[in-house]
């Protein structure tokens, strides 16, 4: 393809061969070839994780959330599964010519009371206007800076076979709420975006146990994807479909629709690879944390199907699970 389509946002394929191909092909440098949500640097022995992230949701208010909150939420969690303490954000809106002032000061205020929310600070901002049509309403960036936790080293280079792989909660809950919303459907049940800043849980952890490997938040192209990224040509992933947690409301839309929860973004919960003997207790504690009260381990890191990731199914079959190969939802971060 010679041209950019809404596949190359994915999170899938199209996304990843992108960033390998082009981006990866002339910015390669030491600290961003870890491929991790943040870059990972030494300044003045100490070590800090640096991120940016841009924000385009459809529509800007959803059930659980709005842009600004994403925005937030989404950068200080890219911090968070890099190993960090999340400290400072800048941001960034690209406002269009007739854009609500009520409804920009409702987004500022979103954002104010997460930053709040997760203990961080907005330092730094800059605002761009475009004319009518040149935008669609806000855009938002995001960049963030953390410390590393102490003794805190995570990479995909740290997964060993046997390795368990956890997740803080329920799959789906983002994606299915923000294609909901811009559809118009109503459900008896409660459909909600997971938004949340998972900072001081995942800090929590980081502090009090040993043998986490690999952190990362599952966002587009959801659980599919963030493990596909992970599996090696000497590793493969493992999960099974009874341990994966899936709420009511997302199992019900995702029938209805005919599609797989797995590939649906997530916006309040992270993927956590760890050591098989750490892993129990990992899961205890984020049981004790709002965010993590659905957290299971629901698979392990294997030395079968190498480079794959597989899904054990209820009925006993083993299926691949493949890195998503187009966009599923677009605008959904």
């Amino acid at each position: 393809m010679n041209t950019i389509t809404l596949s190359h946002g994915s999170g899938g394929k199209a996304s990843n061969e992108l960033i390998k191909n082009l981006f990866f092909k002339y910015f390669s440098n030491e600290i961003l070839n870890t491929a991790m949500d943040s870059g990972v640097f030494n300044l003045r022995d100490g070590f800090f994780a640096f991120t940016t992230d841009s924000f385009v949701v459809k529509p800007l208010f959803f059930n659980g959330g709005d842009i600004g909150k994403l925005a937030v939420c989404g950068t200080v969690n890219d911090l968070a599964v890099s190993g960090a303490s999340p400290k400072y954000l800048t941001c960034a809106f690209i406002i269009e010519e007739g854009f609500s002032l009520d409804e920009l000061e409702a987004i500022v205020k979103s954002m104010a009371y997460w930053a709040d929310k997760a203990g961080v600070k907005i330092i730094s901002g800059d605002t761009k206007v475009v004319g009518k049509g040149e935008s669609d309403g806000v855009f938002i960036n995001t960049s963030g800076i953390g410390e590393i936790i102490k003794g805190v080293s995570l990479g995909i280079d740290k997964i060993n076979i046997g390795d368990k792989v956890i997740v803080t909660g329920t799959m789906g809950d983002h994606g299915f709420s923000i294609l909901s919303k811009r559809k118009g459907l109503t459900f008896e049940t409660t459909l909600a975006s997971d938004s949340a800043p998972l900072n001081k849980m995942l800090e929590n952890v980081l502090k009090n146990v040993k043998g986490v490997k690999f952190m990362r938040d599952p966002t587009r192209g959801g659980l599919a994807s963030t493990l596909n990224e992970v599996v090696t040509d000497k590793s493969g992933i493992l999960i099974k479909e009874e341990k994966i947690p899936i709420s009511d409301s997302v199992r019900g839309i995702s029938e209805l629709l005919g599609m797989d929860p797995l590939y649906m973004a997530n916006e309040g919960k992270a993927v956590i690879i760890a050591s098989s003997d750490t892993a129990p207790k990992i899961v205890e504690l984020l049981r004790e944390n709002e965010y993590g009260k659905n957290a299971c381990i629901v698979g392990e890191v294997t030395a079968n199907y190498k480079n794959k990731v597989c899904i054990e199914t209820i009925i006993g079959t083993v299926r691949i699970l493949d890195m998503p190969q187009g966009e599923i939802v677009p605008r959904i971060c």
